[in-house]
């Protein structure tokens, strides 16, 4: 089990591979690429089309953790939910950038931006929006606001993007993403959702002589890491979990 496992209900690991110019879709060029991915990871045997043309290999979801790739006309895409460790995760978007540039023709200078996303899921039957107000409070300019007689909040989806050097290429971004309809606050009939946490590192731009796809996916690796050690674990997510479970427990 990984140390974020207990944070959450489900976790995942995303990378995403961006890029300037069309990927390539011709079938043996797709079917090679995946080929290679199923090599190392066996199980991944679900191939499949999406109708806006996206290529999908994955494993079967009703095991709880399972891992997924996709090539789109402009990106590379991998992930893994409910890993057993950090690495693991790793290791499979390591894979991807590696065989990338041979497979389907990526070069370091084609690159538009490549992210790693720490996601954190909370299944939660209630207003997302009120809760996400309760745990995490809103700002200070905005309390009063919050704080209107009779008033129901039905859109709070804080979201924070800092640089990290001075010309603002490497990012990371905090961001809480509900899923309460007004619909369900009319009515008082929630469904239990999926409230979701990410914590997005992103490199911008080309990459240079000097550097590649698994250094930059290493480094922002470590800016996640750094992120939810030191900031979000305490101030966002352990707040999130314990007001719904006060709220659960009412």
């Amino acid at each position: 089990m990984n140390r974020y496992t207990s944070l959450c209900d489900d976790f995942y690991v995303n990378m995403n591979l961006s890029t300037e110019m069309e990927l390539p879709t011709n079938r043996e060029t797709i079917l090679h690429f995946f080929e290679r991915v199923q090599k190392t990871y066996p199980t991944m045997r679900n191939f499949y089309c999406r109708e806006r043309g996206d290529f999908v290999l994955e494993e079967d979801k009703d095991r709880g953790d399972y891992r997924w790739a996709t090539i789109e006309s402009r990106r590379v895409c991998s992930g893994h939910v409910n890993p057993e460790s950090i690495q693991d995760a790793i290791d499979q978007h390591q894979l991807i950038l590696d065989l990338a540039p041979y497979m389907l023709s990526v070069s370091p200078l084609d690159c538009e931006a490549l992210d790693l996303l720490f996601g954190f899921d909370f299944s939660y039957r209630g207003n997302h929006n009120e809760l996400v107000a309760e745990a995490l409070g809103v700002s200070p300019a905005l309390e009063r606001l919050a704080e209107i007689p009779g008033a129901s909040i039905i859109n709070h989806e804080p979201s924070l993007t800092v640089a990290l050097d001075e010309d603002c290429r490497t990012q990371c971004r905090l961001s809480v993403e509900t899923r309460t309809s007004a619909y369900q606050v009319r009515t008082g009939d929630y469904s239990e959702e999926q409230l979701s946490v990410y914590v997005t590192a992103r490199q911008y731009g080309s990459l240079g002589p000097d550097s590649s796809f698994g250094v930059v996916l290493q480094n922002l690796g470590r800016v996640c890491d750094e992120m939810l050690d030191n900031w979000v674990i305490a101030n966002v997510l352990d707040p999130i979990k314990r007001t719904i479970n006060l709220r659960q427990s009412l």
